[in-house]
């Protein structure tokens, strides 16, 4: 197997999964009545992951928030999963549950200041985050 092959597949894997969660946040938001859009969120990839870059290497976020990024970043890479990858649907979705909830338990952890200081994107960006995770809005 070529070297690109293995890079396009874990593209295309972190691709479906920021689908998957996406989908999933968007679900969970319609029940709670907030009014997100798909294209909003769709949007924040960029900012996400730069913001979730700037907290990893911020020392005066805890440690337990730096730590749960990293293992995050590691449990996405490992070829093991809850779930197999080629089972459809399943697959991805217990990778985009598992996102979900480390996405809430660091923004939460790093609290409303870390987000608003490390935040790369629009205000609007940010404002749908904290939708997103449950941040109260300051």
């Amino acid at each position: 197997m070529e070297w690109w092959t293995i890079v396009i597949a874990v593209v295309g894997g972190v691709l479906l999964l920021w689908i998957a969660l996406v989908v999933a946040l968007l679900f969970a938001a319609r029940r709670t009545g907030d009014r997100t859009r798909l294209v909003d969120l769709l949007r924040l990839l960029p900012d996400v992951v730069r913001l979730l870059r700037r907290l990893v290497s911020d020392r005066s976020v805890p440690r337990s928030v730096r730590v749960t990024l990293v293992v995050l970043l590691a449990y996405l890479l490992l070829p093991i999963d809850l779930v197999p990858d080629f089972i459809p649907v399943l697959g991805y979705l217990d990778d985009a549950i598992v996102v979900a909830i480390a996405l809430r338990f660091v923004t939460g952890r790093a609290g409303a200041d870390a987000l608003d200081r490390h935040w790369p994107g629009t205000p609007e960006g940010l404002r749908a985050l904290r939708s997103i995770v449950g941040v109260p809005r300051t």
